[in-house]
């Protein structure tokens, strides 16, 4: 299945694990590239020391492509960057921040720089910058999402007529059908993240992978838009976030009621009371646990159904 994603990055399948907060370490990444995609290690829970460990482990696991995330709003990015390239990666995938302040890092011979986008602006300003690809990310996304509320639908194929470098869809993707979809909007490829979330290599605690399972199609809400918009599980927490947004609630309000390490109480320490249980709209698509192997190769035969069903 050779696209310019495939191309880019020499891997087998235009399929990205999305480097997830607390679910993306080196078990689920190097699993993802054994298999035939693109995985990440996702740095935004970890410190540098944490990251190059990370890096190293993968390593030993796999020997074919894999890259790292990084969230370019943590204070210390450029630290997180600089590790991941001084130990060897050459995929670097950014989001969450002004990817010009980073582009002396990133933009390198031999680097594969992907930036993620939720606008076409957004877009224009990576591929300006200098980034690879970008990552076109529709509202329906889990975790932050961007202020423009823009549907994977309606992105993917606008970014594509935007940029002269490919896009890379996400948001909402869960299953081969979506894949399908995604590449007929223009996408080289398809980043997923619930997906890969509720596998047994994702470092998810069991009780977030088990509320994944059990999810439907109207189980996550999308909250705290003037702190950072964010997806999650209707939760307790989630519940009164949402209602004191509704109600008018300050910034100040909202940021003091988020608190800090939310993420790791929901996803790491599977706190269904006080914890953001971060997934896409896809997770009630989401029906078991199985590895990531098998979550690749499923996408792959139900992409080559939707295929064949269309023609």
């Amino acid at each position: 299945m050779r696209t310019l994603v495939t191309e880019l990055f020499g891997i087998e399948y235009p399929i990205v694990q999305a480097g997830m907060v607390w679910v993306s370490g080196h078990r689920l990444a190097s699993a993802v590239s054994e298999a035939g995609g693109l995985g990440l290690i996702g740095s935004g829970s970890m410190k540098a020391d944490l990251l190059s460990e990370q890096i190293e482990k993968a390593k030993r696991e796999t020997s074919k492509p894999f890259g790292v995330n990084v969230p370019l709003m943590r204070g210390d990015a450029r630290e997180l960057l600089e590790t991941a390239i001084s130990a060897g990666v050459r995929i670097i995938f950014t989001s969450a921040g002004n990817p010009s302040l980073f582009a002396d890092v990133v933009h390198r011979d031999g680097i594969r720089w992907v930036h993620v986008i939720a606008s076409v602006r957004h877009a224009k300003k990576a591929v300006a910058a200098g980034a690879s690809a970008v990552v076109a990310e529709g509202f329906e996304a889990g975790g932050h999402n961007g202020i423009d509320e823009i549907t994977t639908l309606a992105l993917v194929p606008q970014v594509f007529d935007a940029v002269d470098v490919p896009v890379i869809a996400a948001g909402g993707i869960a299953d081969g059908r979506g894949m399908c979809a995604a590449m007929a909007l223009g996408a080289g490829g398809v980043q997923v993240g619930t997906r890969f979330a509720a596998t047994q290599e994702s470092s998810g605690h069991a009780e977030y992978k088990r509320k994944v399972v059990e999810a439907d199609d109207v189980s996550t809400l999308l909250t705290l838009r003037k702190v950072a918009p964010v997806r999650m599980l209707k939760n307790p927490f989630a519940l009164r976030a949402a209602e004191a947004e509704s109600r008018g609630a300050s910034r100040e309000e909202l940021e003091a009621l988020l608190g800090r390490s939310r993420e790791r109480k929901g996803i790491f320490e599977g706190n269904w009371e006080e914890g953001e249980f971060e997934v896409g709209q896809g997770v009630g698509l989401i029906r078991d646990i199985p590895t990531a192997g098998e979550v690749l190769r499923r996408l792959v035969d139900e992409y080559e159904e939707a295929k064949r069903r269309l023609a």
